[in-house]
């Protein structure tokens, strides 16, 4: 599995695609993405175990990760942060895209099952690994 370079992704969280527009113009969907516990309604707090929505960046990879593979998105921003702690609670943060749980032999976690990620499968995140610049915008929708 191959992707061509990245320029910028799409998440459709309702629709469970990532969609993924190349330099070169080609466009590829990734089908069956995998979010957080809640997966409706943007994230707000540390442990809703909801996907943030909006416009962020890929800033760092992480090729240690618990997962296999995980890509960094800057979540939160500044007003995200500023209206968690307007609530007295924190925005959270840690939210990568990334591969299965390393501790599972092989296969796939069924359903939504993560904290706020988005989880591919490992051939996907190996694939999006190699394509992903630092920097690269991503947009996640409802």
């Amino acid at each position: 599995l191959s992707y061509p370079e990245v320029d910028h992704i799409l998440v459709e969280k309702a629709a469970r695609t990532m969609t993924l527009f190349g330099v070169d113009g080609s466009v590829t969907v990734i089908p069956g993405i995998q979010l957080g516990d809640t997966p409706l309604g943007p994230k707000q707090f540390e442990g809703d175990e909801k996907t943030p929505e909006g416009r962020f960046t890929i800033d760092y990879g992480n090729p240690n990760s618990a997962y296999h593979l995980a890509l960094h998105i800057d979540y939160p921003h500044a007003e995200q942060r500023a209206f968690a702690q307007a609530q007295g609670r924190s925005a959270g943060g840690l939210i990568m895209i990334h591969g299965q749980p390393n501790a599972l032999p092989a296969g796939r976690v069924p359903g939504d099952w993560t904290d706020g990620c988005i989880a591919l499968s490992n051939a996907e995140i190996e694939a999006l690994w190699e394509a992903v610049p630092d920097g690269t915008p991503i947009e996640i929708r409802p």
